[in-house]
């Protein structure tokens, strides 16, 4: 058995990859051979990621909160606890909280040969939000 006791500091999102206020406690990080990455995502009301792919796709586990996710060309969804949305590998999304309701998930995705886990594209607008949280699928 292994216990590996927290001393990373939760760290604030980069403005580059979220919208509002977003903060990140890592989890998991690549090591050895693995390219295994995952981190606590803590999404404040109306806080989201901008628009991205993942090389391998990504995993997130919904923990506490009410949140939204969507593919592009797809409809938007809640999402809840105990909620597993999988995003297929190079498939454009985002995922972010309710405008009244915190969200927090645990994302996991893989790293590709290059090291990378994410690919980031334009922030989601306003109107795109506010016509999600309109209608949450």
């Amino acid at each position: 058995m292994q216990i590996t006791r927290s001393s990373l500091d939760t760290r604030k999102g980069p403005a580059e990859w979220f919208t509002g206020d977003v903060y990140i406690d890592p989890v998991a990080a690549p090591a050895g051979t693995s390219t295994f990455a995952a981190a606590l995502i803590h999404f404040t009301p109306g806080a989201r990621t901008a628009w991205h792919t993942h090389p391998h796709g990504q995993t997130i586990f919904v923990t506490e909160g009410v949140g939204l996710c969507q593919r592009e060309g797809g409809p938007v969804e809640a999402i809840h606890p105990g909620d597993r949305v999988y995003f297929e590998p190079e498939e454009n999304h985002w995922h972010g909280a309710l405008p009244n309701r915190f969200m927090v998930h645990i994302a996991m995705q893989q790293n590709d040969q290059s090291g990378s886990a994410v690919t980031w594209g334009r922030h989601v607008t306003g109107e795109e939000y506010d016509a999600a949280r309109a209608d949450p699928g």
